[in-house]
């Protein structure tokens, strides 16, 4: 029998449908075995359609699902009807408040984070590697929701698995990126080397634009190859390619 579809949810979320999903119960092999949701990877496309579609069910069955074409940029996208894969706009975050759309944004490491507005009705995800964290998708998310009559006080986000400040080593030049005001989220390494907590500084970006009720899942990618993709595991690992996981959330009923 083959291994179920894991979702991982957040309690701050409540019952709105959503979920982290890792690589468990997915149809790939080889390198990219599981739930390989990447449409860049070396996997077999047909495989990864068919783990899309596994995913999408899993959370919101009959919804059509809704994803950007991700470039580590800091642009957020309204959506109000689902587009084609050829169409994807260039975005890192996707916000909504129509019924029968699910959002989703794929990761290998980067922080995703998924928002909803109860009250609104307006849900989003957003794909918070460090440059897009630091360049501001966190704020741009919250304000095209608040376009859509979202309350930053009132939002409630959860953080799902990224890479963990034990495995994210970086250097110097790295560190220097963040200034004084990021000092915060490093802690020394080796010689001239520093680790970096992507989790903590994207609950920091999210505090920053007003979200209130924050839900840090504190799952490490790297560290737990069973469970989920890494791009960073990867390159260590020598493979040539790497899978990536989805995280997804959206609003019952009919577009």
């Amino acid at each position: 029998m083959a291994e179920p579809v894991e979702v991982i949810r957040s309690t701050a979320l409540g019952a709105v449908p959503h979920g982290f999903l890792g690589r468990r119960g997915g149809v790939s092999t080889g390198v990219t075995a599981g739930l390989n949701v990447g449409l860049g990877s070396r996997d077999d496309d047909d495989a990864v359609m068919r783990n899309r579609a596994l995913a999408a069910a899993a959370v919101l069955p009959g919804a059509e699902l809704v994803t950007p074409y991700q470039v580590h940029s800091p642009d957020a996208v309204i959506v109000r009807r689902a587009w084609t894969l050829a169409d994807r706009p260039r975005a890192d975050a996707v916000v909504t408040d129509e019924p029968g759309l699910l959002l989703g944004i794929v990761t290998a490491d980067c922080a995703p984070v998924l928002l909803a507005d109860l009250e609104a009705g307006v849900v989003a995800t957003a794909h918070a590697g460090w440059r897009g964290a630091h360049d501001g998708v966190i704020a741009a998310t919250v304000a095209a929701m608040e376009q859509l009559g979202a309350v930053p006080a009132r939002i409630r986000a959860a953080i799902g698995p990224c890479i963990a400040q034990a495995s994210y080593e970086v250097d110097e030049a790295f560190r220097d990126r963040f200034g004084a005001d990021g000092e915060e989220f490093f802690v020394p390494g080796k010689p001239g080397h520093h680790h970096f907590d992507l989790e903590g500084y994207a609950a920091s970006r999210l505090a920053a634009s007003g979200v209130k009720s924050i839900d840090r899942l504190g799952l490490d990618t790297y560290s737990d190859p069973c469970r989920f993709f890494s791009y960073r595991r990867s390159v260590h690992s020598g493979e040539n390619t790497y899978g990536r996981q989805i995280s997804l959330i959206g609003l019952p009923g009919s577009p």
